[in-house]
């Protein structure tokens, strides 16, 4: 399996205090999901759409079965690892904060592969996991509380017309219809999304749970490297 794009590493922002961390949105009380795991050297966001080449036995047969009952999987950033099970290999360490996922759309090429077309929903974290006798992962998991609709602020407005360029480079093939530019979260994610970051800093902007913070650490980061006008 592959997803396509894999940014070059680079160390990530510092984390932020903890109105930023994911575990605070966990749902309270809520029970845990048991879901299977699709770690990959990608980070999927809400609302997202990751093309995906799946060639693996096991996976094959999940997203087969994701597709029949209308269920989904989790993905999760590989930390060490390979995506490819490998004989006598352990499986890869992956991030504890993931993104569900829903089959949009699929088909198959050729016997034995599957292009799939996998839409992010929310944000969960991966309580425990366990290896069933095929390799696939299964996992509880707690879902993340959505994020509520936050406006863009004045000094955030450079952000939003970085997004209007990169959605009108990236067409409307790819970039999601109907999204709302003045929303702090959807401007977060889908920066983190198609902006060539390494992926210890989408996945790190995946873990923020609060927009304003997301978008802070995002605009500061873009202005230390000069993708964005003006002083640090």
């Amino acid at each position: 399996m592959s997803p396509k794009g894999r940014p070059e590493g680079e160390q990530a922002p510092k984390r932020v205090g903890a109105e930023g961390r994911p575990a605070s949105g966990a749902r309270r009380g809520a029970a845990p999901m048991r879901i299977p795991l699709f770690p990959l050297n990608a980070v999927l966001f809400p609302g997202g759409l990751l093309p995906l080449k799946v060639f693996e036995q096991r996976y094959v047969e999940m997203t087969k079965a994701c597709v029949r009952d209308g269920t989904p999987f989790g993905v999760c950033m590989i930390r060490q690892g390979s995506e490819v099970a490998r004989e006598r290999e352990p499986p890869p360490e992956f991030a504890d904060v993931g993104t569900l996922a829903r089959v949009a759309s699929w088909d198959a090429p050729q016997p034995g592969i599957l292009h799939v077309a996998a839409r992010g929903d929310a944000r969960f974290l991966v309580e425990r996991h366990e290896r069933s006798p095929s390799g696939l992962l299964i996992a509880e998991v707690v879902g993340i509380a959505a994020e509520p609709r936050v406006a863009l602020t004045s000094a955030q407005a450079p952000l939003r017309s970085l997004l209007e360029v990169v959605a009108a480079r990236i067409g409307p093939e790819r970039f999601p219809a109907g999204g709302d530019f003045d929303d702090a979260s959807f401007v977060g994610y889908r920066l983190a999304e198609f902006l060539p970051l390494p992926l210890a800093v989408k996945q790190s902007m995946l873990e923020i749970n609060d927009a304003g913070v997301r978008l802070a650490v995002l605009q500061r980061f873009l202005l230390e490297r000069g993708v964005l006008g003006g002083a640090p």
